[in-house]
């Protein structure tokens, strides 16, 4: 399943992987959010009933698109984040890893603090 997430300043379709957080995260849509930025993170609260997968993780290469289940959010880092070693790309704690930016992530570089999101499935 594909998605997309687009901000004013422009779009990104996302790979959604095939777990149970993904599908939870699916059915949630369409959805809108405020965007927020934690260094080169986006992320943006919906708010679904996940619980965390035993192989989550805090570090994830760019572009991963992630479950922060204590947070009820969807995270994207696109590069390294306050709590980052060196270049990695980690989270502020341990998350799902639901799916994958297609392209470059760095696009959402131009994401903003307070940017409004529209998240909606593409192609199911």
């Amino acid at each position: 399943m594909r998605i997309r997430l687009t901000w004013s300043r422009g779009s990104v379709d996302i790979a959604l992987a095939s777990g149970p957080t993904a599908r939870a995260v699916a059915a949630a849509l369409p959805a809108e959010a405020l965007a927020h930025r934690w260094g080169d993170e986006v992320y943006f609260r919906l708010p679904v009933a996940a619980r965390l997968d035993d192989d989550a993780s805090d570090v994830v290469p760019a572009g991963t698109v992630c479950y922060w289940v204590e947070g009820e959010s969807v995270a994207i880092p696109f590069g390294p984040t306050p709590a980052s070693r060196a270049d990695e790309c980690r989270l502020v704690t341990r998350v799902n890893r639901i799916g994958a930016v297609e392209g470059d992530p760095g696009c959402l570089g131009s994401v903003e603090e307070g940017d409004r999101v529209v998240v909606a499935v593409v192609d199911g």
